[in-house]
C-alpha cells in the first residue's frame, strides 16, 4: 500500500500539486484522471520511487511495480521469456537449470557426478521460486496480453514497439507486486488482450493507480477517482467508481450553476439598492455595507471551473509534388532470422489515404519505419518520387531528442522559425511559459505525442506516416488530431488501432499484413482495426 502526506510536486518554479494526501490500500482500484500535462505520469514517477517530491513524504508498505508509458527492457538481447521470469528472478533460476542439463549430457565419470549434484542444486532452487507452475503462469500472461507463441524466445529487441510494451506489462503483472501503477496499460493491446486485462485488474487483490484514456477500462474496473485539478494545483478524491464519478460531476455542476445564478441576483439586488442609497448622508453607510455584502456573496462562491485549455493542432501545408511521390517495391526485412516483412509493394500518389492492418508483430511499424528511411530493408527498396517532403510520427517517439528541451526539439526540425516563432507554435500545442524549457525526457506520452506533431507544422510535408498518432491523448486534444487528419490534404500512410482515426483519414486503401495484400477500403475492414 502507499501513503501520501503533504505532497508538493513542482516543475521548477511552477506548482503541480500542492499538499497531497492520500492512501491506497489493499482492494484500491484509483483512476487517475486529468487532461495531458496535469501531473499524472509526474504523480505516477514519484509514487514509484523515480523522482522527488519537492515536499512530503511517500511511504510504501510491500513491493510497489511501475509500468511507464514508453517501458524499455533493460537487455535487448535477453528473451521474451527470460525478461517476464526476470520479475521474480526465476530467469537465472531456469539458466543454470539449463547450464546444468547440457553438463549432464556431455560429463563423465567423476565430473558427471558433479553435474548431477549442481542440476539437484539447481532444480531445487528452482522449484523454490515457483518452478514449472511459474513458468506456465508466465506463458499464461504473455498470452494475455496477446504476445504469439513465436515471439517467447526471440530477443526482445527484435519485437515491434508495441510488443515490447506488451512484453513489460506480462513482466510486471508476473511479478505479483503488493500495488500496481500503470500508466496507459491498454496502448499497444488488441481488444481481446484489453478485455482480458480488464478481467484482470478485477481480481487483482493489491492496489492500483492507473492512468488511462480508455474510458471502458475505466468504467469496467476502477472504485476510486483521483482527479487532478490543475488550476488548483490539487487533487479531487472521489470513492466512488467511474459512472457515479461522471454523475457526481455533474451534479456538482449544476449546483455550481444554481448557486452562482442565485448569488449573481441577489448581488444585482443589493448593488442597485445600494446605488439608491449612496446618494443621501442618512444611508451611505447603509449603502456600503449592503455593497460589501453583495461582494461577498460573490466571493463565496466556489470558482467558476475553467474549460481546459486544448491544443490547436494542425499539420504541415504541403509542398506541390508529383503524381506518386513515395513508393517500395519488393520490401522485405526480418529480425534474427524471423522474417517480418515479405515483397511488400506499395504507391503513396499525391492525396492518398493509405491504412496499415495487422496483428502486432505483423509488421505494421517496421514498414513504417522503412518507409521514412529509419531503417534499410533487407531486399527492395523505397523509391523517392519528384517534390517528396516526408514526415513521419513515430509511436515510440523515437525522432524526439529526448535530452535536448521542448524548444530546442521544434527549433532543430524548423530551423527558419525565430524564438518567438518557435514558442508561438509550441504555445498553441500547450506548451507556455516554462514548458518550453522543459526536458523531452520528463514528458508524458501525450505530452511527447503534442511535441512530435509540433515538428511536423512546418516541414511542408506532402506525404505523412503516422504510427499511433492519437495513443496517450486526452479527449480533447484526440479530436484535435483526428480533426487535422481530416482536413490534411497531403497523402497519408496510418498504423491505428483507433476506429475513429479510420473515420477522420477516410482511406482509399488498405494494405493487409504479413501478406502484403492491397486492398480498396471497405467498411467491412473496419471490424479489424481494433483487433490489429
Amino acid at each position: 500500500m502507499i501513503t501520501v502526506r503533504g505532497v508538493e510536486l513542482r516543475f521548477g518554479a511552477r506548482l503541480l500539486l500542492g499538499e497531497v494526501t492520500f492512501h491506497v490500500g489493499p482492494g484500491d482500484r484509483v483512476g487517475l484522471v486529468g487532461r495531458n500535462g496535469a501531473g499524472k505520469t509526474t504523480l505516477l514517477r514519484t509514487l514509484a520511487g523515480q523522482e522527488r517530491p519537492a515536499a512530503g513524504t511517500i511511504q510504501a508498505t510491500g513491493s510497489v511495480g511501475y509500468l511507464p508509458q514508453d517501458p524499455k527492457a533493460a537487455d535487448p538481447a535477453i528473451t521474451v521469456t527470460a525478461r517476464i521470469l526476470s520479475a521474480r528472478g526465476l530467469d537465472v533460476a531456469v539458466a543454470r537449470l539449463r547450464k546444468a542439463e547440457a553438463a549432464m549430457a556431455t560429463a563423465t565419470g567423476a565430473a558427471q557426478e558433479r553435474a548431477m549434484a549442481a542440476y539437484v542444486r539447481a532444480e531445487t532452487a528452482f522449484l523454490a521460486a515457483g518452478g514449472y507452475a511459474a513458468e506456465a503462469e508466465a506463458a499464461r500472461l504473455a498470452a494475455g496480453v496477446g504476445l504469439p507463441m513465436r515471439a517467447m524466445e526471440q530477443p526482445v529487441g527484435e519485437l515491434s514497439g508495441g510488443q515490447r510494451r506488451r512484453v513489460e506489462l506480462a513482466r510486471i503483472l508476473f511479478a505479483e507486486h503488493d500495488t500496481l501503477l500503470l500508466d496507459e496499460p491498454t496502448n499497444h493491446l488488441d481488444a481481446d488482450s484489453v478485455l482480458w486485462l480488464r478481467s484482470f485488474l478485477l481480481g487483482y487483490p493489491g492496489g492500483l493507480i492507473v492512468i488511462s484514456h480508455d474510458r471502458e477500462l475505466l468504467a469496467a474496473t476502477v472504485n476510486r477517482v483521483f482527479h487532478l485539478d490543475p488550476q488548483r494545483a490539487a487533487i479531487d478524491v472521489h470513492n466512488t467508481g467511474w459512472a457515479k464519478y461522471l454523475e457526481q460531476l455533474a451534479v456538482d455542476e449544476r449546483r455550481r450553476a444554481r448557486e452562482r445564478s442565485t448569488a449573481e441576483r441577489k448581488a444585482a439586488v443589493l448593488h442597485s439598492q445600494a446605488a439608491k442609497m449612496q446618494a443621501g448622508a442618512s444611508t451611505a453607510v447603509a449603502a456600503r455595507n449592503m455593497a460589501r455584502r453583495a461582494d461577498k456573496l460573490l466571493a463565496d462562491l466556489e470558482p467558476v471551473r475553467r474549460a481546459a485549455r486544448v491544443a490547436r493542432i494542425r499539420l504541415p501545408d504541403p509542398v506541390p509534388s508529383g503524381r506518386t511521390p513515395l513508393s517500395a517495391t519488393g520490401l522485405t526485412k526480418a529480425y534474427g532470422g524471423l522474417r517480418v516483412l515479405t515483397g511488400v509493394d506499395l504507391a503513396v500518389d499525391r492525396g492518398s489515404r493509405v491504412v496499415i492492418l495487422g496483428l502486432n508483430g505483423a509488421g505494421k511499424t517496421t514498414l513504417l519505419r522503412v518507409l521514412a528511411g529509419q531503417e534499410q530493408p533487407d531486399d527492395g527498396r523505397v523509391i523517392h518520387g519528384h517534390g517528396l517532403r516526408l514526415g513521419y510520427f513515430a509511436q515510440e517517439h523515437d525522432t524526439l531528442d529526448l535530452a535536448g528541451t521542448v524548444r530546442q526539439n521544434l527549433a532543430s526540425v524548423a530551423p527558419g522559425l525565430t524564438d518567438g516563432e518557435v514558442r508561438t507554435v509550441l504555445g498553441s500545442f500547450l506548451f507556455s511559459g516554462d514548458d518550453a524549457d522543459k526536458p523531452a525526457r520528463v514528458l508524458s506520452g501525450g505530452e511527447k505525442t503534442r511535441l512530435a506533431l509540433a515538428g511536423l507544422v512546418h516541414s511542408g510535408a506532402n506525404v505523412l506516416l503516422l504510427d499511433e498518432p492519437t495513443n496517450n491523448l486526452d479527449p480533447a486534444s484526440r479530436d484535435e488530431v483526428l480533426g487535422a487528419v481530416g482536413s490534411y490534404p497531403g497523402a497519408i500512410v496510418m498504423v491505428t488501432h483507433d476506429e475513429g482515426a479510420i473515420e477522420a483519414l477516410r482511406p482509399d486503401r488498405v494494405l493487409l499484413l504479413p501478406d502484403a495484400t492491397e486492398d480498396l477500403w471497405s467498411d467491412e475492414y473496419l471490424e479489424l482495426v481494433s483487433l490489429a
